[in-house]
């Protein structure tokens, strides 16, 4: 069993900066990729952006690139997701995920976390 927790969310106004932390424990040695999702009000859920846990390799939506970083403890107990240059468009509920999947094949997610909150006032 692998359990997730996010935190971090908050209110910012645009421009603003965020940083989402995301803790993992449980079985967490069968988990090769991490990432993150959001859902919009009225939109669906959203892939953010992953994180391969062996090489550390990353990968973004276009919507986020250069304002948006990733990262990962070396033991791989917490994933962070660095949100820069904040607008009114980011604003949903944040979720950290993961999967037993490698890097370049994940697709589904097995693991999720609670949510996080991160709205930006105009």
């Amino acid at each position: 069993q692998v359990q997730l927790v996010e935190s971090g969310g908050g209110t910012v106004q645009a421009g603003g900066s965020l940083r989402l932390s995301c803790a993992a424990s449980g079985r967490t040695w069968i988990i090769n990729t991490m990432g993150w999702f959001r859902q919009a009000p009225g939109k669906e859920r959203a892939f953010v952006a992953r994180i391969a846990k062996r090489s550390g390799s990353t990968y973004y939506v276009d919507s986020v690139k250069g304002r948006f970083t990733i990262s990962r403890d070396n033991a791989y107990n917490t994933v962070y997701l660095e949100m820069n240059s904040l607008n009114p468009e980011d604003t949903a509920v944040y979720y950290c995920a993961a999967t037993n999947q490698v890097f370049s094949y994940a697709r589904e997610y097995d693991y999720w976390g609670q949510g996080t909150q991160v709205t930006v006032s105009s």
